[in-house]
């Protein structure tokens, strides 16, 4: 086995939340942090990496849309997804009281989902590019005055101490992340797993084209769980799109309406079919009640 291939490449500093799903999902694996996504999904693509774990989408900040514009530079796949909830704590120097904190740090995104408990607090804000780098920061320059926000692993690393956890305004922030590797990793078709399809494309220069390209799935039964577009060349006269079905291509449903999709579309690209994450049918169970 190479050295390669028990590697998965994930973007930000080690204790990043990236790299704890990594080690949550495959703790046998080893985690290379990169300095940013296009880095990590190419070592996957050079064969550096067996796999990566990049972010998708958060249920707070949105989507991450880097990552559908390096998607079609890549020839990735997805083979898997994983839902991570973000349990944002909050660090500091071990025998740090509470009331002697003045100052706190983090990525712009975990200060505003924690913002209302930091002013209960009295601490003042200072955004920094990495939950998990001001974690690694405060380590090397020690201050007894000052916290950061960053993940349960970060505290571990770094040799911080959890003052609170769950620190976040509200509870239920979640990422999701894809795992991607070079091969496609087909899964067997199996009528009692519930399967997601993902699906890139580019529709024809007519009109109602996506719509047309889409009815495939509804008069198939095919329920669509993700629609997105991007502009995928410089001169912002072509959509390309990322979609995500509930499906298998070697299902009968799916292949017609995939046949479909072809007809209306100009380029069409399947980059996944992979087991749906339990997250989600908790999600839909709970929606459901």
């Amino acid at each position: 086995m190479n050295d390669s291939d028990n590697i998965i490449a994930y973007q930000g500093y080690p204790g990043a939340y990236s790299h704890l799903s990594c080690t949550r999902v495959f703790p046998g694996m080893t985690a290379q942090a990169c300095e940013n996504f296009f880095d990590a999904m190419f070592m996957v693509d050079n064969g550096e990496a067996k796999l990566a774990m990049i972010p998708l989408e958060n249920s707070t900040a949105g989507r991450v849309e880097e990552i559908y514009r390096l998607m079609p530079k890549t020839q990735l796949h997805i083979i898997g997804e994983h839902f991570e909830p973000v349990n944002h704590c909050l660090l500091a120097l071990p025998g740090t009281r509470v009331e002697d904190l003045k100052t706190v740090s983090s990525h712009p995104q975990a200060l505003a989902q924690c913002d209302g408990n930091l002013k209960a607090l009295g601490l003042n804000p200072i955004a920094a590019l990495d939950t998990a780098g001001s974690a690694a920061e405060l380590a090397e320059n020690p201050s007894k005055t000052h916290a950061v926000i960053a993940s349960s692993l970060a505290a571990e690393l770094y040799g911080l101490e959890i003052l609170r956890e769950n620190f976040q305004d509200k509870s239920g922030n979640t990422t999701r992340f894809i795992i991607l590797a070079k091969d496609s990793h087909m899964p067997t078709l199996d009528v009692n797993e519930r399967f997601l399809t993902t699906i890139m494309f580019a529709v024809r220069n007519m009109p109602a084209a996506l719509y047309k390209a889409l009815g495939g799935f509804a008069t198939n039964g095919i329920n669509m769980v993700k629609l997105e577009s991007y502009m995928e060349s410089d001169t912002m006269q072509v959509s390309s799109f990322h979609l995500d079905v509930e499906g298998h291509p070697h299902d009968q449903a799916m292949q017609y309406a995939l046949q479909e999709l072809h007809f209306f579309a100009k380029t069409v690209r399947i980059i996944g079919t992979y087991p749906a994450h339990p997250f989600r049918l908790s999600k839909q169970m709970k929606t459901e009640d």
